[in-house]
Order: structure tokens, then sequence, then C-alpha cells
């Protein structure tokens, strides 16, 4: 389990392709960004860019992790060198700063648009329609691994199809430690749904 506030940005450093073929993954080296890896042993989790890893390797201010092809063809920004935020595993000794976040990403949005609001930033996400019903004003959403606050939500029909478009204010604290500061329009990020509400939507979708 993580809380979505972002420990460290730290940069995938190298992308090697492991053995398999075109359906194998790929193994990533990480500088951690100042992240304290100590209490870090191999097999624990990290989350990158919201998507939960496990440590294969590690140093004293780098790890690896390996990424399958499902987990490539499912998330954004594994694929390619680049900076990453990054979350250590919880631990009950922790303040749950954010929300409860599994590190399972639900889907990939695409930016709308992102642009400055006065002192902040407006940060516009298209969703895919099937992650609508999780989606609710002054609802908890994940993206790439930030816990965030969902301002406005609709649904738009599109060229594309309808999807859901909702709105984040981004303080300018978030923008300058985390990596939402490189996001354009167009841009793909990881979604992750407020765990809550993926269980009230199955108990509700149960027949008695």
């Amino acid at each position: 389990m993580f809380t979505g506030i972002v420990a460290a940005v730290g940069k995938i450093t190298s992308v090697t392709p492991l053995e398999g073929g075109q359906d194998a993954g790929v193994r990533l080296d990480i500088s951690s960004g100042g992240l304290p890896l100590q209490d870090v042993a191999l097999g624990d989790s990290i989350a990158i860019n919201g998507a939960c890893m496990t440590v294969v390797s590690k140093t004293d201010d780098a790890f690896s992790v390996d990424v399958s092809r499902e987990s490539l063809n499912c998330t954004a920004g594994l694929d390619a060198t680049g900076e990453v935020n990054l979350e250590k595993a919880l631990t009950l000794a922790e303040r749950l700063g954010g929300h409860l976040v599994s590190g399972h990403v639900d889907g990939l949005g695409r930016v709308h648009r992102f642009e400055p609001v006065g002192e902040s930033w407006e940060l516009v996400i298209d969703a895919p329609q099937n992650l609508a019903r999780f989606l609710a004003f002054k609802g908890s959403v994940v993206v790439n691994g930030v816990s965030l606050t969902v301002n406005r939500v609709e649904d738009v029909d599109t060229d594309a199809g309808k999807v859901c478009r909702f709105s984040i204010n981004l303080i300018p604290h978030t923008i300058s430690v985390t990596t939402l500061k490189h996001l354009r329009a167009g841009s793909k990020v990881n979604l992750e749904i407020d765990l809550i509400a993926r269980y009230v939507e199955r108990m509700l979708s149960l027949k008695a």
C-alpha cells in the first residue's frame, strides 16, 4: 500500500530488454533521487509513477526492477529513461497524508490541458469512460503516483469517443516536487481510482 505522496523524484537511467523475445519485459535501473534505500530489501515494493514494482537489486542510491510486457502495455513512462515519481510502501508508523493507494494502474489518461491559473496550475485529463463512475467532485485520484483531488468532472463526447474529463488544481509545491511539471497536452498518464470507490462499486453491482 502507498499514500500517493511522492517521496522523491528519481530517474530511470537505463532500460534493458529481458530475455524472451518481443513478449518479454524490461529491467529498469533507477537512480533513487535521494529516496533513502537503507531500509529497502530485495523483494520490497516501490511505486514508480504510480505502478507498484518489486526491487530485484539495489545499491546505496539506486535500485532495479523488472517490468513485465503486460505492465508496459498498461502503463506510461516505464519504457524509457527519464524522471519518475517514487514512493516506498506505506508502514503503519507513517502518516497517511494522501489516501490509500494500491499501486495498481487502472487505466491510461491523456492530458487535455495543462496551464497556469494564478499562482497554481490547472491539469485537465481525459480518462477512459469505464473509469467515469469512480471519478467524483472532491474525490481522490492518483495521477502518475500523485494523490490528487478532483475539482470538476464531466462526460464529454470527443472525436475519439466519449471520455470522462476531470480537472485538478496543482499548487506550486506539487509542481516543484513531482514530475507533473513535465506534462503537456497529449501526454499519457497513469491513473488509479480511489480504493474505497472500487469496493463500493463492487458491492453495489452484486444482486442481493
